[in-house]
């Protein structure tokens, strides 16, 4: 079959076509870029590599997923994968394009219109700089990012191609080039987390904060160690306002992260005043996407201070230091929060995220401790971990060691002043305790004998404690006692005090037999006795029956001598009276007859009573008178009564 010369035109036409066109079809993947390279064109400017207005080179706009046109006479088509960011990961941009870097600066000044630096004419046009990019590429994102303009760094895959020699060198030895080339390990490009982390084998967890660093923004300003946004000025104004420490602490405590989204925005950091190097503000808990090339993280436990228990402050940045203890306090300053030195003021019970790069806390137990010289430690704290038993040396050269535990406490609100004189709690329990209380021991002991020493433990602990309370009263310490737990005798004198031991217990053995045979004794005293019980009964009985008989007569005589007693008085009374009224009539009888003859009346009145005829039946009167007559015949009454007397049985005459 012929071909005419049109067809073969044609033929030839449609064939050029096909090397022409179809090789400048390009398919860009879903997920992949089209790198231009133009064959023809101007020179690129020295220190430019990729072209915007159409010079030979890599050109700065991409072929976008899909079906697309580029001569292949004139243009080369390199596909390259999107970035992607793997979730939990950041990415981080570095520009092999743009303006150089400001002497000094460590990272590219960043713009909004930036973005995510897929637009490449408005990364130039606006001034975009080589090197590293502030932002990071957030964890999940998909990005269309030129591969010539931009290294993007992820954890396990490197976007983009260097133009730097030795990286390309390390990439074609390599073959895949990794973090490292870069000068960064592959979990730095992790996202940071500030969390609790677990402690031991039990599950315990510690809480934590992340120190900041930074390597880029202005200098430290000079004389401070760390940079604090604002630097104190906030604190002096609060001194203007002559607030208290409480406010103080509570300000310091705070942080002004806000301003630049706990380091996340780094350009915002910078325009805040931000400067390079340690940073006073703390990460509290969270996930943040920060630039490892610009900030550093260190996680530390978090200052918690438990019950029982306080944290004094000592302040490495701050205002200027004033003394606010006293010209008496000889120990150094206290200054108030704010100011560097040591806070007068102590932080009580509570989790404080504070940066120990700048503020140093030394935790003072304020609850009583207890602290054993012994091979025991408190299971509360370890201030005791370096005490041993006390060896000390009897003045007869016995070596002693002494179990011995002290209790001391510091008043919270004295705690500054304490850490101020001796420094840490470990330097008030070895330098001063450990001296005080061993040549204390070793004193005392060398001055008695061993068995004065055991045998007045308790005065010698009680001295003990009243030393130990003088020497911890100039620290301001309080001794809330001091115990002799354990004394380790040596052997020698073990084997003395047994012996002397075994002597004094066969003594209360033979005490303990004789009083049992003092006992028994006793009892064969009691057994007789209860044998005897009944006759002792009735003995007993019949005594108290003549007991009661003799009380009773007793009584009765009583009674009986009483009634006499009282006729008696009476009689004697009634005889009084008689006698009383006879003598009135004797009285009146002498007034009317005279002496004799009332004497002869009343005579007569008395032998009358007892029946006597004294008057004579005849009577025969004479010179003398009726008085004569009557005399003589009371004589015969009168005469035989003498007669009588004497002793005469005449009768008398009738």
């Amino acid at each position: 079959m012929e071909i005419s010369a049109e067809m073969g035109t044609v033929l030839i036409s449609l064939a050029v076509l096909a090397v022409l066109i179809l090789p400048s079809i390009r398919r860009i993947g879903p997920t992949e870029v089209g790198l231009v390279i133009k064959r023809f064109g101007n020179k690129l400017d020295n220190d430019n590599i990729v072209a915007f207005n159409g010079e030979a080179g890599y050109q700065a706009d991409l072929l976008m997923p899909g079906f697309r046109f580029k001569l292949w006479i004139l243009y080369k088509v390199d596909k390259y994968p999107w970035v992607q960011v793997p979730a939990g990961q950041i990415g981080v941009a570095i520009a092999q394009i743009g303006h150089p870097l400001p002497m000094g600066a460590k990272s590219a000044v960043y713009k909004e219109e930036f973005g995510d630096f897929t637009n490449l004419e408005k990364f130039i046009k606006g001034g975009g700089q080589k090197g590293v990019q502030r932002p990071v590429l957030r964890p999940g994102s998909a990005l269309p990012i030129h591969p010539i303009a931009f290294i993007v760094l992820t954890k396990h895959k490197i976007y983009g191609v260097p133009i730097e020699p030795d990286l390309q060198r390390a990439s074609e030895r390599e073959g895949l080039l990794t973090p490292q080339a870069f000068g960064l390990d592959s979990e730095q490009l992790d996202v940071v987390l500030i969390e609790p982390r677990p402690v031991g084998k039990d599950g315990e967890t510690m809480d934590m904060v992340g120190i900041v660093t930074t390597f880029d923004g202005k200098p430290l300003s000079s004389g401070y160690i760390a940079s604090r946004l604002g630097g104190f000025s906030d604190i002096e104004e609060l001194e203007k306002k002559q607030s208290d420490d409480a406010a103080k602490i509570e300000l310091l405590l705070g942080d002004k992260n806000h301003l630049h989204e706990n380091y996340q925005d780094f350009q915002k950091f910078v325009d805040s005043g931000g400067e390079m190097g340690l940073q006073h503000d703390v990460l509290r808990y969270g996930a943040y996407n920060l630039n490892p090339f610009l900030v550093q993280v260190e996680m530390v436990p978090m200052l918690i201070v438990r019950q029982g228990e306080v944290a004094v402050i000592k302040a490495y940045v701050g205002l200027s230091a004033q003394d606010t203890s006293g010209l008496e306090f000889k120990f150094g300053s206290l200054v108030r929060p704010g100011h560097r030195g040591l806070w007068g003021e102590s932080l009580r019970t509570g989790k404080y995220a504070l940066n120990p790069r700048i503020y140093q806390a030394e935790i003072v137990p304020t609850c009583i401790l207890n602290l054993n010289w012994a091979h025991v430690v408190s299971e509360a704290h370890n201030l005791d971990s370096k005490l041993e038993p006390i060896v000390a040396k009897s003045r007869e050269g016995f070596v002693f060691k002494i179990d011995l535990q002290v209790q001391i406490h510091v008043p919270d609100t004295k705690a500054s002043r304490v850490i101020s004189m001796v420094r840490t709690m470990q330097n008030l329990v070895n330098e001063i305790l450990q001296a005080a209380v061993g040549n204390h021991f070793r004193d005392k002991l060398q001055s008695m004998a061993a068995v004065s020493f055991i045998e007045t433990r308790q005065q010698v602990q009680e001295s003990a404690f009243e030393h130990i309370r003088t020497q911890l009263e100039q620290y301001e310490v309080e001794t809330r006692g001091v115990y002799i737990q354990d004394v380790i005798l040596p052997d020698e004198l073990v084997i003395v005090l047994t012996q002397r031991e075994i002597a004094n217990q066969q003594i209360e053995t033979y005490k303990k037999e004789k009083a049992a045979q003092d006992q028994r004794i006793e009892m064969e005293k009691a057994k007789g006795t209860a044998e005897k019980q009944a006759d002792l009964a009735s003995a007993e009985v019949n005594v108290a029956i003549k007991k009661n008989n003799a009380d009773a007569r007793k009584l009765e005589a009583e009674g009986e001598a009483t009634y006499l007693e009282k006729t008696g008085n009476a009689k004697g009374a009634e005889v009084r009276a008689v006698g009383l009224a006879k003598a009135e009539a004797f009285r009146a009888q002498v007034a009317a007859l005279g002496q004799e003859a009332t004497a002869i009346v009343n005579v007569a009145s008395s032998l009358a009573d007892k029946g006597a005829k004294f008057m004579p039946e005849i009577l025969v009167t004479g010179g003398g008178g009726a008085t004569d007559g009557v005399a003589a015949a009371l004589m015969r009454y009168l005469k035989p009564s003498e007669t009588k007397v004497k002793g005469s049985e005449e009768k008398p005459m009738s």
